[in-house]
């Protein structure tokens, strides 16, 4: 056991509070025992001389010691800093810029300022760890603000120190155990358990091969369950970590983007073709729901650029010979009103025994450069007298699944998206993108 109780391998508590700081685009605070670190991210729309007209960003950072983080006062960094902070900080922006598709960021800066409140050991890594989240914040901002598109993380980073505190191999050092410490190191690492800096000195004597790979492991380990904090603190936030590649929605329908976002999560990162400035409109005049799927997937990818989705659906009812099929948005004539649409169908099925239909669906993904890719689905049930379910959308109040005696307006999100026409063509789409994943034709 250690001075503070802990085991070898075991760090110290670590605490991240999150938009510690108002005016920032992105904060956090970070406590890793008595060790407290406010780190910020700010956000300038230029880019260092060096930098200019590159096509690319830039992570900067700078680190500071408040002048009461130690028992004796500190005095502040003057115009010039001292030696330490400058290594310290450069550290923190080699770390960091580990983190980012500078391309991806755009012509912005983001400066990461770590300014420790009180030091007892490990604030350099204390301050990369809570960068990582000032920085993820900062970009989940960027994209609420729409100046980005998508996330340019593409990796998480974390660090932890680890060292020799009297022949025995310890993680996560305090100031007590790091002022007498026979080695010294830090490791700084991405999700995928890569180096991107490893410090080690030998402070009081030469380390073996043993040692180190005992110091690796704790540090390993160390920075697995830091980076499962980062990911707590962030909560949503966290997806913007390694994000999958972006797919246009090809719909200006939100209760269809939110369903095809949960259907392809573990493919694409959906985002709405509003975001890449496309707003149509479409003329959907194909008289096939797979037909306009198509168009509306075409039409996003050739004015984006980008890999785009179409969806394409709508109630066929069989005592109506089909009606309103592909044009079940504008049955009533308004596109999108369904409080008349369905007032519509209501009217045309009185008098009508066979209340048989069911709901279709096309999917149609588009791949810049690539043919449409195809995958429809359907779902069985039947036209109630009434509307019955405050949820969904469209005919959903009228349109009774009855394997569940529920209509989709009184399932929850969960269970439409098990049995609904879409679920059922997301889940042959899902295995096409496998199939194109395998064929190296698609960024999946």
């Amino acid at each position: 056991m250690r001075a503070d109780g802990r085991r070898p391998d075991e760090k110290r508590p670590v605490t991240i509070e999150t938009d510690f700081v108002r005016t920032a685009y992105g904060s956090c605070l970070i406590a890793t025992g008595n060790t407290r670190v406010i780190c910020t991210a700010s956000v300038e729309e230029t880019v260092p001389p060096f930098l200019r007209d590159k096509g690319q960003g830039w992570i900067t950072a700078e680190y500071a010691m408040l002048p009461a983080s130690t028992p004796e006062r500190k005095k502040r960094d003057g115009i010039k800093k001292d030696g330490r902070s400058v290594e310290i900080q450069r550290l923190i922006g080699r770390s960091l810029r580990q983190a980012v598709d500078l391309k991806a960021l755009g012509e912005r800066t983001i400066t990461l300022d770590c300014d420790v409140l009180e030091a007892d050991g490990g604030t350099r890594t204390a301050s990369i760890t809570g960068a990582m989240v000032a920085l993820t914040c900062a970009v989940d901002r960027l994209i609420r603000e729409k100046k980005l598109l998508i996330s340019p993380i593409v990796h998480q980073v974390a660090a932890v120190s680890a060292g020799i505190v009297g022949n025995e191999p310890c993680l996560d050092l305090c100031y007590q155990e790091d002022s007498s410490a026979q080695v010294d190191m830090n490791f700084v690492m991405n999700e995928r358990r890569e180096f991107i800096e490893l410090q080690g000195t030998g402070e009081g004597r030469a380390f073996s091969h043993d040692e180190l790979n005992a110091l690796m492991g704790y540090g390993m380990k160390g920075i697995s369950e830091l980076m499962q904090l980062q990911r707590e603190a962030l909560g949503e936030r966290a997806r913007h970590i390694a994000p999958k590649p972006l797919l246009l929605a090809a719909t200006g329908n939100e209760h269809k983007l939110r369903e095809l976002q949960e259907m392809f999560r573990d493919y694409y990162t959906l985002a709405p073709m509003t975001a890449a400035g496309f707003c149509g409109p479409i003329d959907e005049n194909a008289s096939t729901f797979a037909g306009n799927a198509i168009i509306k997937a075409e039409a996003v990818c050739q004015a984006t650029g980008l890999p785009a989705i179409g969806d394409d659906s709508g109630l066929s009812v069989d005592a109506l010979d089909g009606e309103p099929g592909v044009l079940s948005a504008r049955y009533a004539g308004e596109h999108g009103n369904d409080e008349a649409n369905n007032d519509l169908l209501l009217s045309r099925m009185e008098g009508k025994e066979d209340r048989s239909a069911h709901f279709e669906c096309a999917l149609a993904l588009k791949l810049p450069g690539k043919d449409p890719v195809v995958a429809e689905g359907s779902c069985p049930g039947v036209i109630l007298y009434k509307r019955r379910g405050s949820g969904g959308f469209g005919y959903d109040p009228l349109f009774l699944y009855e394997p569940m005696n529920k209509t989709y307006a009184e399932m929850n999100a969960a269970e439409k998206n098990e049995v609904s026409h879409r679920a059922r063509a997301a889940e042959k789409m899902r295995e096409k993108m496998r199939q194109l994943a395998d064929e190296g034709q698609a960024d999946a």
